[in-house]
């Protein structure tokens, strides 16, 4: 039963994340570093992790020549998202 969740979404910062995401279309690095508290290293590296495993989409750009980075959820992201809630709940539903 735990087996079944996505061990990539069960970590804090990952869920948050993509829970986020599911709420927001696309956001900026910033927004998420504000919304989930974390430092900019660690969101970094936890980012990383989530469009490895294509469930997110990073864009890199320049806006008044600053660093711009939005992301945003793939289709991927958004059943693996769908998926773990399932699971939790049926997991709440055995109790």
């Amino acid at each position: 039963m735990y087996k079944d969740l996505d061990p990539l979404l069960h970590a804090p910062l990952r869920l948050a994340i993509v829970s986020y995401l599911m709420v927001h279309t696309q956001v900026s690095f910033k927004e998420l570093k504000t919304t989930t508290e974390a430092t900019s290293g660690n969101l970094s590296v936890q980012l990383k992790k989530l469009e490895q495993a294509d469930y997110i989409t990073i864009r890199k750009s320049f806006l008044d020549n600053y660093p711009n980075t939005k992301v945003s959820l793939t289709k991927k992201g958004i059943e693996s998202f769908e998926n773990y809630v399932e699971t939790i709940k049926h997991i709440l539903d055995k109790k």
